[in-house]
């Protein structure tokens, strides 16, 4: 009787145990394994995404790739030349006579005294669309195109032998066409007025204010003519060569775009995990996702995911047809930490914006999730056969 028993819940068990066993590629994970994510990778002609195992040669190209640069993309470097008036602008003229009884000056009262001065100002005008503004007993003075000095002269020559000797000062109280535009994350957005001794892109972010957002947050997008470039605050500041000179109507923009990279899988931080500087290399990513889990990951299973640009794909000489996805590539690049050298690796492999970094499961962490189910199912399995066996004595 009690060998029947034991039979019955043998063959029991063993329904139990192929059961669980043919339910192994439905036990819970993270992720793909890595011989998955390898083998998707290079699915003959036509894979997913291509697949890349990283070396010093491949390090190498990808480090190649340029960065934005305003110094690279806007080739002068020069400070802008003195400014000149131009439509729009707001124009004062003061004009001295060199003696009382003038067109400009008050009367003579007597032949030692005069009522008042000697000079008048013209109230503020407006450059209008012709170039020109109005100066009494002189006409319309052309002025757009030319320097204060030389308005001016033009002034003072078209005045002789109406006024007593007349001198001129000319002040721009509103430069609206050598003004730089400053907008988006500035504290003062506004129109920042251009110095005659030349002013650098920092020097314009001050004046507007600074910017509202953290500096490893902040971008700086400047438009100039038909060509735009933008580059990160962080790095204006750190590279001298990034804060060029401003010319007249200029357009800056500060953005903010965190940049921030995925960490999923065996590390010991899942999460959206900000860069907090200017770029961070893939040593620093594993850092501040907290490492690999000692206990559940795979070191030969270090992956990040990438939509790369296709000039960079074409670089990489890849064997299979570039699978497209709209402007950019997807890569899978692979780090195998057995192997020492990828630790130097990992130190140079530079981080992008919105990179996934994914680290598979060790293989006998799959194995240890069937020996706990098994246990889960075979521990009450055990313990009603031999309460069944003590009960079958006892009677």
């Amino acid at each position: 009787m009690i060998v029947r028993i034991r039979r019955f819940i043998c063959r029991g068990l063993l329904a139990v145990v192929l059961g669980c066993l043919a339910a192994c590629a439905s036990i819970p994970g993270s992720g793909p394994s890595a011989s998955v994510v390898i083998e998707q990778g290079s699915n003959g002609s036509a894979p997913d995404y291509q697949f890349i195992d990283l070396n010093e040669s491949i390090i190498d190209i990808l480090n190649r790739r340029g960065r934005e640069s305003f110094a690279a993309r806007f080739v002068d470097h020069r400070s802008s030349a003195e400014p000149l008036i131009g439509i729009g602008d707001g124009i004062s003229v003061t004009i001295w006579e060199a003696s009382a009884g003038g067109l400009f000056s008050a009367p003579v009262i007597s032949d030692k005294f005069s009522t008042g001065s000697n000079s008048a100002t013209i109230p503020e005008q407006i450059v209008g669309r012709d170039g020109a503004i109005t100066v009494p007993y002189a006409g319309r003075v052309q002025v757009a195109g030319r320097t204060t000095r030389a308005v001016q002269t033009v002034i003072e020559q078209a005045l002789a032998g109406k006024a007593i000797q007349p001198q001129v000062l000319v002040n721009v109280l509103r430069p609206i066409s050598n003004s730089v535009t400053v907008g988006g994350e500035a504290v003062g957005a506004a129109r920042v007025p251009l110095s005659v001794k030349g002013d650098r892109l920092l020097d314009v972010i001050a004046t507007a204010g600074g910017v509202k957002v953290p500096v490893s947050e902040a971008y700086v997008e400047l438009a100039r003519g038909r060509t735009t470039a933008r580059v990160p605050l962080a790095r204006v500041i750190a590279d001298p060569r990034e804060n060029i000179f401003m010319q007249a109507n200029d357009v800056l923009t500060l953005v903010r775009d965190p940049q921030t990279f995925f960490a999923v899988g065996a590390t010991g931080v899942n999460a959206e995990i900000p860069f907090n500087s200017d770029g961070i290399s893939l040593a620093q990513a594993l850092a501040k996702a907290g490492g690999l889990q000692d206990y559940r990951s795979d070191p030969q299973g270090v992956f990040i995911f990438r939509y790369e640009n296709p000039s960079i794909a074409r670089e990489l000489k890849l064997d299979a047809p570039l699978p497209s996805r709209g402007d950019d590539v997807p890569i899978v690049y692979r780090l195998d930490l057995r192997n020492p050298n990828s630790l130097f690796i990992e130190q140079k492999f530079r981080m992008a914006n919105r990179d996934l970094v994914y680290v598979s499961n060790a293989p006998l962490v799959d194995v240890g999730k069937v020996i706990g189910i098994f246990n889960t199912v075979l521990s009450p399995a055990a313990a009603a056969s031999s309460v069944a066996a003590d009960a079958t004595v006892f009677h």
